[in-house]
């Protein structure tokens, strides 16, 4: 079976217009610090701070370009420092998710939903998942070798012609197998 780059996605903060106005300010707008692995996506020079009922945390990504929802992507362990409940949910279902304060240069927000702890997936182009006889929603799973290498269950596959082949971990996940600097995984449907 074909071997997928491994990527760690770290807290980040995804915003709809609206919430980025009040946050950075009228007129302001994301600045490109890094493109990232997936077409047309990237981190910000701007940042945010988490505001839980326990603690905040301060310093957090913003990723672009805006959505039309504002949603957090926190790991288990970041949900538990917040003192929220981060379900575990695909990126964009935030029905029935907990909200956070979320607090910018500018102004701060309470959003009433939107916090999640990503499900991890792997993102294929169609050609290449057609190529490893993958489908759009399909669970796999992912094998990464080394050290404390780990095969991680429950893998949604997410098919578009938008993505570039990459597998996206938290930084929980990561973290449980000591992956770092460039790794691959094999997916096994």
């Amino acid at each position: 079976m074909k071997k997928v780059i491994v990527e760690t996605s770290a807290r980040h903060v995804h915003l709809s217009e609206a919430d980025l106005k009040v946050l950075l300010g009228e007129g302001n707008a994301l600045t490109v610090k890094k493109m990232l692995s997936q077409p047309g996506q990237f981190a910000s020079n701007e940042r945010v701070n988490l505001v839980g009922p326990k603690k905040a945390i301060n310093n957090v990504l913003i990723l672009g370009p805006v959505r039309k929802d504002t949603q957090v992507e926190i790991s288990l362990t970041d949900a538990r420092t917040l003192g929220v409940n981060a379900l575990i949910r695909e990126s964009g279902d935030i029905e029935g998710t907990e909200g956070i304060k979320i607090v910018g240069p500018a102004g701060e927000i309470e959003i009433t939903r939107g916090v999640i702890a990503a499900k991890r997936h792997v993102h294929l182009d169609t050609a290449t998942a057609a190529e490893m006889g993958l489908k759009d929603k399909q669970i796999v799973s992912v094998k990464v070798d080394g050290e404390r290498g780990l095969t991680f269950g429950e893998v949604v596959v997410r098919v578009s012609d938008k993505f570039a082949p990459a597998v996206h971990l938290d930084t929980d996940e990561a973290n449980a197998a000591a992956l770092s600097g460039e790794v691959f995984g094999e997916i096994i449907p």
